[in-house]
């Protein structure tokens, strides 16, 4: 018996990995985030199986489930949405599963902040403007930030800033991010991507208050500030250049 953490995309049920599928048609026992796993996916479940809404669970209550599905002899798919590997409360399951000696396995999902630079055609690394992006959201009542992590930091190393669970704190992040960034720094905030209501904000440090204001967004929804979102002006990758030699591209 395994415990399978499935990473379940950002909202499209189609944007799962085909082994994330497979996982979920075969475990007797589906543990999901009903707030934002999108119940199609539950249609994956074989017949019979025990269908377990966690959005209402405590962590004690979701390990009691694991606990009683291993005792069975059950396999569970334990389904997460976006990518396990930021902001899943994945950390400390995993830490009461080894308690435990419950085995497990991790499937990795798309995760929201890849969906989002879909839905708004943006690449978030582009030549000579930014070559890192940032994962990151600001302190709330789940969790405080580390000591050091704070945007101003982030923001002045020029990187793509990608914020989640932050959409509650606009008006906060702007403040913190104007002095750095300045007015004109292009911001977008993208709301339920993939999703059938998805759309986006688009703006500026300097109006999107405003803009969201005209348009109120509370929950489900990523921010993503930087350089790289209104580049259009910018000097071309070598990595396809006529000229530039590596490896699969031989000298003529």
């Amino acid at each position: 018996m395994a415990v399978h953490f499935i990473g379940a995309g950002p909202g499209a049920a189609d944007l799962i990995t085909l082994r994330g599928r497979d996982l979920i048609a075969a475990c007797p026992v589906c543990l999901y985030a009903g707030s934002l796993v999108p119940p199609e996916m539950l249609a994956w479940c074989p017949p019979g199986a025990r269908k377990v809404d966690t959005a209402p669970l405590s962590l004690d209550a979701i390990e009691a489930e694991l606990v009683a599905a291993h005792a069975a002899g059950q396999d569970v798919a334990r389904l997460h949405s976006g990518d396990l590997s930021i902001y899943s409360a994945l950390a400390e399951q995993l830490r009461r599963l080894d308690a435990r000696g419950i085995p497990y396995t991790l499937t990795p999902g798309v995760p929201a902040f890849a969906a989002a630079a879909a839905l708004l055609g943006r690449e978030l690394t582009v030549p000579e403007v930014a070559q890192s992006v940032v994962l990151t959201r600001v302190s709330g009542r789940a969790s405080a930030m580390p000591a050091g992590e704070d945007l101003a930091t982030f923001a002045a190393t020029g990187a793509t800033l990608v914020l989640h669970l932050a959409i509650y704190a606009v008006d906060r992040l702007v403040a913190e991010l104007l002095p750095v960034l300045g007015a004109e720094c292009p911001v977008a905030i993208v709301v339920e991507a993939t999703r059938p209501a998805e759309r986006t904000v688009r703006g500026t440090l300097g109006d999107i208050v405003e803009r969201l204001a005209a348009a109120p967004v509370e929950r489900t929804a990523l921010v993503l500030v930087g350089r790289a979102l209104g580049a259009r002006d910018f000097r071309e990758s070598a990595l396809y250049d006529a000229a530039y030699q590596r490896r699969f591209r031989g000298r003529e």
